[in-house]
């Protein structure tokens, strides 16, 4: 009985080994596998761009909001103007008017200029063979960041 526990103990010992010798080989199998389509994504075909960045920087961007402050303070005149003489609803009904104009108007200006920056993404995009592109605050690792070629694209414009 001693001799045949003994087998067992060499039995499972051995089949702990390789369990474990093929736990190792597969972690590296996998964490090769990662980085190896991690590197292989840094040359892909994924474009990344600062977007909040475009946008504000492009030209048309500094006109909007100019406009839309001149938008506000006419906001504020006449919220000022007409509710002199309103009760608390009759206020509190116009405020959330004037904030849905508000909110309209910025709408209007901006979204031209998102527009166009999603457009000279496009444009170069195309240009390099890019198939997607993502905004670099959602990517961790990898991607070519075509920011800096928009940018030039809106220059070239002018």
């Amino acid at each position: 009985m001693l001799k045949f526990e003994k087998k067992q103990i060499k039995i499972i010992t051995l089949a702990i080994a390789v369990f474990f010798v093929l736990g190792i080989v597969g972690i590296a199998v996998t964490q090769f596998g990662s980085s190896h389509a991690a590197a292989a994504g840094s040359a892909s075909n994924v474009g990344v761009v600062n977007h909040q960045m475009l946008v504000s920087q492009h030209p048309d961007m500094a006109k909007a909001q100019e406009t839309m402050q001149a938008e506000v303070e006419q906001a504020k005149k006449d919220f000022e103007a007409k509710s002199a003489t309103m009760n608390d609803k009759e206020k509190s009904d116009y405020y959330m008017q004037l904030q849905q104009r508000l909110n309209l108007k910025q709408q209007e200006l901006i979204g031209p200029v998102f527009d166009k920056v999603d457009a000279a993404i496009k444009a170069v995009a195309d240009a390099k063979g890019l198939s997607v592109v993502m905004d670099k605050s959602n990517v961790v690792y990898g991607g070519q960041d075509i920011t800096d070629e928009v940018l030039k694209k809106f220059s070239a414009k002018k």
